[in-house]
C-alpha cells in the first residue's frame, strides 16, 4: 500500500496499532509471523563449493588434462622434464584459483558490511511504555522513537517530526537531507524513497527527533532489498569469459587434432607405438596455453585492487574487463557517483574571492594574510558555532564530524585552518532552520554580550550567507 498517502490515523488502523504501541503479546505474535528484523542471509553455494569451482571451469579442466598428459609422458619416458612441466601447470591452476577465490570472498563480505549499518537496539513504545529492544525484535506496528544521531532500524511512517532531517545517502546516494514531515503526501511520488514522511532502515537521523510506525522489517525494507541483491544476483558470462571459452575450445580442438596427426605420422614412420604416443602428447601439451590463465587473472586482479583503492567493490574479477568495455554510462543523479561529502572550495567574503588550495586560504594566488583573517573572524566564528554537527568516532577510531553535510563542510573548513579558538562559548538558545526563514540562528554568551550567529539564505540571495549580531 502507498502508506505515505494515508493520514496518521489511517496508518495506525492499517497496521493494527496505536500511538501507545503494541502490547508485548501482540509483538511476540508478530515476531513469529513476520520473522526477525534482520537482513537476509546468503543461500548460495558454500565457500568450499566456490573454491572447488575455481578448479573445475573449462580452462582449468584443459590445464588439468595437460598436466595429466605431462605426467603420463614422464611415466612412459622418464628424464625428459615432463614431470616438472606437469607440476608447473598444477601450480598455475592453484595460483589462479586462489586469486579468484580470495577476490570473491572479499566481495561476499559486502553483505556483512551492510549489516553493520543497522543498529543493534531500538527504542520503541510497547504497552504505552518506552523501552529498548534488540533490533531483531522490532516488528510491523511498533512505534519507533528517533533521536538525533540514531540509526533507523526499520522502515517507518512518521507520526511526529520536530525539525527532523534524515541522511538517506546509503539508499539514494544524495548528500542533501530534506526536512521530514508527518502529513500525507498528496502529489504523485514515483519512488517511495522520495516520500518526505517515511524513514528507512540503515539511514541516520541528522537533526531533530520524531516517532514513526514501523511498516516493513528485515528483507521487506528498502535496505533489505539492496542487501538481497548482493547475495541473490545471478551472473552470466562476461565478454572476456565468452572469448576465453571460444579461444580455449579452438585451441583444444587444434591441439587434439595436431597430437593425433603427429601420433599417426610417428606410426607411419615406424617410430613405434610408445614413442609416437609420447610425441603426440608432447605436441598436445605444447599447444596448451598454460600462461593464459595466470596472465589474465593477474591483470584483472591488479585492476580490481586499483579500483578497491578508490572504494569500488568488484565481486568478480571478469567484471573489471566488462567495465572496461563500457562506452556509455547512464545515471540519473550525480549523488550516486560522489563521495557523499561536501567541502569548501571557494570563499567570497569582504569583497574578496578566496580559494582553498592545499589547506591554505589563497587570494590572487597569494597566502591570505593574518590581518584579513582577523577581519573575517566573525564569519569563521559563525561557521564554528552555528551548527548541530557532532563529533563521533568512525569505525577506524578517528574523531570526525557527523551531521548535515553543509554544516560538516563548514566546520571542517574552520578546523583545518585553525581560524577559531578552541575554547567553546556557551549556547543560550537556537532558532532552527525552517522553510520560511531559510536560515538557522544560535544565541551565545560572548564577552558579556548575547551574540547571535546566523547561517542561511538572505533575502534575494541563493547562496549561503553567514554572520553574527551582538
Amino acid at each position: 500500500m502507498n502508506i505515505y498517502r494515508l493520514t496518521e490515523q489511517d496508518v495506525l488502523n492499517a497496521l493494527g496499532t496505536s500511538l501507545g504501541g503494541l502490547s508485548q503479546e501482540d509483538a511476540r505474535l508478530r515476531l513469529a509471523r513476520y520473522g526477525p528484523n534482520a537482513l537476509p542471509e546468503s543461500t548460495g553455494p558454500s565457500l568450499f563449493s566456490k573454491l572447488i569451482r575455481q578448479f573445475t571451469h573449462f580452462l582449468a579442466i584443459l590445464l588439468w588434462i595437460a598436466a595429466g598428459l605431462a605426467f603420463l609422458a614422464h611415466f612412459l619416458n622418464p628424464g625428459e622434464g615432463m614431470a616438472a612441466l606437469g607440476l608447473a601447470i598444477i601450480a598455475v591452476i592453484v595460483i589462479n584459483a586462489v586469486f579468484s577465490f580470495v577476490q570473491e570472498y572479499k566481495a561476499e563480505r559486502a553483505a556483512q558490511a551492510l549489516r553493520r549499518l543497522l543498529p543493534s537496539t531500538a527504542w520503541v513504545i510497547r504497552d504505552g511504555v518506552t523501552q529498548q529492544v534488540p533490533r531483531q525484535e522490532v516488528v510491523p506496528g511498533d512505534v519507533l522513537l528517533l533521536e538525533e544521531g540514531e540509526h533507523v532500524s526499520a522502515d517507518g511512517r512518521l507520526t511526529e517530526a520536530a525539525q527532523m532531517r534524515v541522511d538517506n545517502a546509503s539508499l539514494t546516494g544524495e548528500s542533501h537531507a530534506p526536512l521530514r514531515q508527518t502529513g500525507p503526501v498528496t502529489e504523485p511520488v514515483i519512488d517511495p524513497l522520495n516520500a518526505p514522511n517515511l524513514v528507512f532502515a540503515g539511514t541516520t537521523v541528522l537533526s531533530g527527533h520524531g516517532r514513526a510506525v514501523v511498516y516493513a522489517t528485515g528483507a521487506q525494507t528498502e535496505f533489505g532489498k539492496i542487501a538481497d541483491l548482493t547475495i541473490t544476483t545471478e551472473y552470466g558470462m562476461s565478454p572476456l569469459q565468452q572469448e576465453i571459452v571460444r579461444v580455449t575450445h579452438v585451441i583444444a580442438m587444434l591441439s587434439l587434432a595436431m597430437g593425433t596427426s603427429f601420433f599417426l605420422i610417428g606410426l607411419f614412420m615406424g617410430l613405434g607405438l610408445w614413442v609416437s604416443a609420447i610425441f603426440g602428447i608432447g605436441i598436445i601439451v605444447a599447444n596448451v596455453p598454460e600462461g593464459l590463465l595466470p596472465t589474465v587473472t593477474l591483470a584483472l586482479a591488479m585492476g580490481s585492487q586499483r579500483m578497491a583503492r578508490r572504494h569500488a567493490l568488484i565481486k568478480q574479477l571478469t567484471s573489471v574487463e566488462t567495465l572496461g568495455c563500457t562506452t556509455v554510462i547512464c545515471t540519473d543523479k550525480t549523488g550516486t557517483l560522489t563521495e557523499n561529502r561536501m567541502r569548501v572550495e571557494r570563499l567570497y567574503a569582504d569583497g574578496a574571492d578566496l580559494e582553498v588550495r592545499n589547506e591554505c586560504l589563497l587570494r590572487n594566488d597569494q597566502l591570505f594574510g593574518m590581518a584579513a583573517r582577523d577581519r573575517l573572524m566573525p564569519l569563521f566564528e559563525a561557521m564554528s558555532y552555528c551548527h548541530n554537527a557532532k563529533r563521533v568516532r568512525n569505525p577506524r577510531g578517528q574523531v570526525v564530524f557527523s551531521g548535515d553535510p553543509t554544516e560538516v563542510a563548514l566546520v571542517e573548513f574552520v578546523q583545518a585552518h585553525g581560524a577559531v579558538n578552541s575554547h567553546r562559548i556557551p549556547r543560550m538558545g537556537e532558532l532552527p532552520f525552517d522553510a520560511d526563514r531559510k536560515r538557522m540562528s544560535t544565541l551565545h554568551w560572548k564577552e558579556g554580550k548575547l551574540t547571535a550567529f546566523v547561517k542561511g539564505r538572505s533575502s534575494g540571495m541563493n547562496g549561503l550567507r553567514m554572520g553574527h549580531r551582538s
